[in-house]
């Protein structure tokens, strides 16, 4: 692919070492060097405002779907020109932890990113990638990075079978793959085991002071087969109400919303309410 330049880390899983294949083009390359320098000093004893300073430098950036499906076979995509609403999160969370930690390395970066985006931490196929936010936190949340906090916030449970990548596997070219669409259907039949729950949307209004800056807002839908179609972080604005902070899909770009996350979300068809997780 023109203008790609491949990078290789070598990783170490099991005592085994292998190398890991990182998708990242000379310009993305440049704007994590441009933006290690951006967010210097931005660190907060608060990490919640920390994430929400960071996301703030990435405003404007273009909303571009489907980043990470590149090439024929799964690889660690770094893109900072284009963001969808999770690699947004994604990429704040990971430079987050690499701003707190200290680093400045482009590995010590991409390494945060692949342990957020994938199972247990681990590049292995495109099966690997953590492609439903519900799995997304609680994953993330096994591997002490983030708590979810819905039922904190007074959430409830939905009986609902997750499966909308099996039952539309039309919609997904990875999984013209045998194997890819095997791996999508164990993880689907492993969320069957899980509980889903998500705080109401006319419940947010009322519990909206127990949300903080930072804390990672998914929207629950009720789109059969689907848990989450959209995220982004909250952030406290001067109206002292919480907002989204979010690569949009309206505005095309990153931006906050003009309107508080509980007004927000009134507008967006088939939203029933929210997933809650707070970065550790």
């Amino acid at each position: 692919m023109k203008n790609i330049l491949y990078l290789f880390l070598l990783c170490s899983v099991s005592a085994l070492s292998y190398a890991q294949q990182i998708t990242c083009s000379p310009a993305d390359k440049q704007a994590f060097e441009d933006k290690t320098i951006e967010i210097d000093g931005l660190l907060e004893n608060d990490f919640g405002k920390t994430l929400v300073a960071i996301g703030k430098t990435f405003k404007g950036i273009p909303y571009v779907a489907k980043t990470l499906e590149i090439g024929e076979t799964e690889s660690l995509v770094v893109n900072l020109h284009g963001l969808d609403c999770t690699t947004f999160v994604e990429n704040v969370l990971a430079f987050g932890l690499h701003l707190k930690e200290g680093k400045s390395g482009f590995n010590s970066f991409t390494k945060h990113l692949e342990t957020i985006r994938y199972n247990d931490g681990n590049l292995n196929g495109y099966g690997s990638r953590l492609h439903y936010f519900s799995e997304w936190i609680t994953n993330n949340e096994e591997k002490g990075l983030v708590k979810n906090i819905t039922n904190e916030l007074g959430g409830v449970a939905i009986d609902k079978e997750i499966n909308f990548m099996g039952t539309h596997r039309e919609l997904y070219p990875f999984l013209e793959d045998h194997t890819n669409f095997e791996k999508i259907l164990i993880t689907e039949k492993e969320l069957a085991k899980e509980t889903f729950c998500y705080l109401p949307q006319d419940e947010i209004a009322k519990n909206e002071h127990l949300i903080k800056s930072g804390d990672i807002i998914a929207l629950a839908t009720s789109i059969n087969g689907l848990d989450v179609t959209h995220t982004g972080i909250a952030t406290r604005e001067k109206d002292g109400r919480i907002h989204l902070l979010h690569a949009s899909t309206g505005s095309m770009e990153v931006e906050v919303s003009k309107l508080p996350l509980a007004e927000y979300l009134k507008g967006i068809k088939k939203n029933i309410g929210i997933l809650v997780a707070r970065p550790n």
